[in-house]
């Protein structure tokens, strides 16, 4: 008996080790942990930098002799690179382990406790471009929304901005008016990846894609006659400003973005093919994803009334998403239907430059069939030719995507504006999604920023 009770308690020893070491930096991070304290009084907190070298954050000798946290770009990367003082957050947050942590030589060591110096924590490379976020920053300007922008065969985020935002460089003193503020500006919540947004007609890419499913034989032979308004079980659906457009087809109703059509092809959608379209492209589930996000909804089961489904059809009523979401369904269709797992952290490495961890694309699954989104990828190309995002037709690089104006306020008509989509529509580079809060038409707000952005990656002066 005594030798089973040692090896169960060998057993257990080891369990523990091997968990303690599988998420040390879990636990390394745990608030409670007054390791991390103990390595701050060793080393002091290593720099974030963009993807060329440019230093999002670094940290040096205030004027009491205590450790100052820097952030030059201000503002501009407040809520990605996010802050390390009064708890964590952004890359501040997902980095931790690395940024308190040192990896430099013993003799480096040596020298630095010869001086009474604190030894350099790693220094942490990001996927973030410094241009497009610039440029992402100073388009989205005084409005309230937020932008992802990434790269769709990586997972690469380029950039992310989330309005209204805060200084980090002053947010130990801001921090009680921050959290104390109950206005819906909300500046220290990331909309990019928290922010939950009726969908509007992007969802329309959803439905689409359920009826293609659905009528994967006969989709092309899809006719409807619209008069601006559509009514069935007694239920009548708009179309935006009560537009008429006419007689239009499966390409063109998404093109056009015609509510009408959208809520008469969800009421003929299959309920279970339409309820595992939404379960293929993650709705009401986990995402790939690190760090702080909410997740979007969608509800649709046997129970479902016909008014909820054509509500549902046009991304509104009770459906909810995030623009990083979104932005990662359109990078699927981008991809050939793969979603790679989005990602900001690309190396760390020592003060001295010596390498310590790499991170590379991962492939995280198969949304849907290629030819599922090829389709679509045609279908977002019509948008740009003849359809709500027309503003980035005839340039010199080609686009595709779909725009959406979300209505929030049912009985004052206020809508937020939309744009999600990829170019070149040939081999796509660059993914931006848009969401810009009470702006209206997502063709007249959000499209414009989405061309600033694909024009400065470009290289279009």
């Amino acid at each position: 008996m005594g030798t089973f009770y040692t090896l169960l308690f060998a057993v257990l020893i080891c369990y523990i080790c091997n968990y303690a070491y599988s998420n040390r930096q879990v636990l390394l991070n745990n608030s409670y942990n007054t390791r991390q304290q103990i390595l701050l009084s060793q080393n002091y907190r290593g720099k974030i930098l963009s993807r060329d070298g440019d230093v999002l954050a670094y940290t040096t000798t205030g004027e009491d002799g205590k450790d100052l946290r820097v952030y030059p770009y201000g503002k501009e990367f407040a809520h990605v690179v996010g802050y390390s003082t009064n708890g964590k957050a952004g890359i501040e947050s997902l980095a931790n382990y690395y940024l308190i942590n040192t990896s430099i030589d013993l003799q480096d060591k040596v020298a630095l406790d010869a001086t009474g110096s604190k030894y350099p924590g790693d220094n942490v490379y990001t996927t973030l471009d410094v241009n497009l976020q610039e440029v992402a920053f100073n388009a989205l300007s005084a409005r309230k929304g937020a932008i992802v922008v990434t790269n769709p065969k990586t997972g690469e985020v380029l950039a992310m901005v989330s309005k209204p935002d805060y200084d980090p460089n002053t947010i130990a003193q801001e921090w009680d008016s921050l959290i104390a503020d109950k206005s819906p500006d909300a500046k220290l919540l990331n909309r990019a990846t928290q922010g939950l947004y009726p969908p509007g007609s992007t969802f329309k890419i959803v439905t689409a894609l359920a009826y293609l499913r659905d009528h994967s034989n006969n989709y092309q032979d899809y006719k409807f006659s619209c008069s601006g308004r559509y009514t069935y079980d007694g239920n009548t659906i708009s179309c935006f400003h009560g537009e008429n457009h006419g007689s239009v087809d499966f390409v063109s109703s998404f093109a056009k973005s015609c509510n009408s059509s959208f809520a008469n092809m969800g009421v003929s959608i299959n309920r279970a093919t339409f309820d595992d379209t939404l379960d293929d492209l993650l709705f009401n589930s986990e995402l790939p994803l690190t760090g702080l996000y909410s997740k979007s909804s969608a509800v649709y089961d046997a129970s479902t009334s016909s008014e909820d489904v054509m509500q549902l059809s046009i991304g509104q009523g009770t459906t909810t998403v995030t623009p990083m979401h979104m932005n990662m369904i359109t990078c699927a269709i981008a991809n050939k239907g793969v979603l790679m797992k989005p990602y900001m952290i690309s190396s760390v490495k020592s003060d001295t430059g010596k390498s310590v961890k790499s991170f590379s694309s991962e492939n995280y699954k198969r949304l849907m069939s290629q030819d599922e989104s090829g389709i679509l990828t045609e279908m977002m190309q019509q948008v740009v030719l003849s359809g709500t995002a027309s503003k980035l037709k005839g340039l010199s690089y080609t686009a595709a995507g779909k725009t959406g104006s979300a209505e929030y306020n049912t009985s004052t008509s206020d809508s937020h504006a939309w744009f999600t989509g990829f170019a070149p529509y040939e081999d796509p580079e660059i993914c931006v999604t848009i969401i810009v809060e009470d702006a209206g038409s997502g063709g007249s707000y959000a499209v414009p920023i989405a061309k600033r952005i694909f024009d400065a990656y470009f290289g279009v002066e």
